[in-house]
């Protein structure tokens, strides 16, 4: 399992279309990958999870990702966080 953690800097948190390519890139992996936040963890493929989170500006999330491609898969989802909505 691959682990890396995440600071939102986007004003508006994770919104709809940078949630929308986090989903659409986590789709062509082939390895379960989460988003963990608050307590919470839901599937990083399913829009309506991640949508429920409510990630706000500044907060800190965590995204794994276990199975047979995981290290393309969390530096795939990585380069979609730092281009759109964080560091």
């Amino acid at each position: 399992m691959q682990e890396r953690k995440f600071t939102i800097t986007d004003d508006t948190g994770v919104h709809a279309r940078p949630a929308t390519l986090l989903v659409n890139k986590a789709g062509q992996y082939e390895s379960e990958i989460e988003m963990h936040y608050n307590g919470k963890t839901v599937n990083l493929k399913s829009i309506m999870g991640v949508m429920s989170l409510g990630v706000p500006k500044g907060a800190e999330i965590t995204v794994t990702a276990d199975g047979s491609d995981e290290e393309q898969a969390l530096q795939g989802v990585a380069e979609v966080i730092t281009e759109h909505l964080g560091e």
